[in-house]
């Protein structure tokens, strides 16, 4: 089912980011953000997730607007921003079980989330021992412990070691082939294939509007 934005703008600290943005994603279709920092990819993300409302323009589903039914959209897709948000005192395995069982994922779908990125080993281990690769591939676990159509990544290879950034390439392409879509925030290559490329700096504001919002 098709994902879509139209005419978006947005501000940020009452500077506007970028305007007239617009986006479409297909099932099995893999949409990359790029753009120097600064341009509104986290932003446009954020907006995408439903955590930021944009100043202008719509968000729908081919089903209905978002604003129509937000729960429904939520449900629909997993965001990993910068944060790893993870808890300090957790094992692993209870970071990933607390986080799942939130969103309908089941004892099959933790393991294989484990193992898909490199995590066996350290289940019992807290989130405050974890290196920083090893918390970001925790939080990139959760999008195989539980299903969702859209994924949502904000520069998923921070801190990450060539055979982990191998496992979240794999990731993305076995969501892909099952239908799933995927929006991924990078200035690296990540050698994925067949991608669209949405470049912000081609939305920025003209010099007179950037600080349209101020008041």
């Amino acid at each position: 089912m098709r994902f879509f934005g139209e005419n978006l703008s947005c501000v940020r600290g009452e500077r506007l980011v970028f305007s007239g943005l617009e986006f479409a994603i297909d099932p099995g279709t893999a949409l990359v953000l790029t753009g120097s920092n600064g341009s509104g990819k986290t932003s446009l993300l954020r907006v995408m997730a439903s955590l930021t409302h944009p100043t202008a323009g719509h968000l729908a589903w081919q089903d209905g607007p978002v604003a129509d039914d937000p729960e429904r959209h939520h449900n629909r897709l997993h965001y990993v921003g910068h944060l790893d948000a993870l808890k300090p005192v957790l094992s692993v395995r209870e970071n990933l079980e607390t986080w799942a069982q939130l969103h309908g994922g089941t004892d099959k779908k933790i393991a294989l989330a484990l193992k898909k990125l490199r995590l066996e080993g350290f289940e019992n281990i807290p989130g405050r021992y974890l290196s920083a690769g090893q918390r970001r591939r925790l939080s990139l676990a959760r999008l195989a412990a539980s299903d969702a159509p859209l994924w949502l990544l904000d520069e998923p290879t921070i801190a990450l070691d060539a055979a982990s950034v191998d496992a979240v390439r794999t990731l993305i392409a076995e969501h892909r082939t099952a239908g799933g879509m995927a929006v991924i925030a990078t200035n690296v290559d990540l050698g994925i294939t067949e991608t669209t490329t949405l470049n912000l700096l081609d939305f920025a504001p003209a010099e007179e509007d950037v600080w349209e919002g101020v008041t």
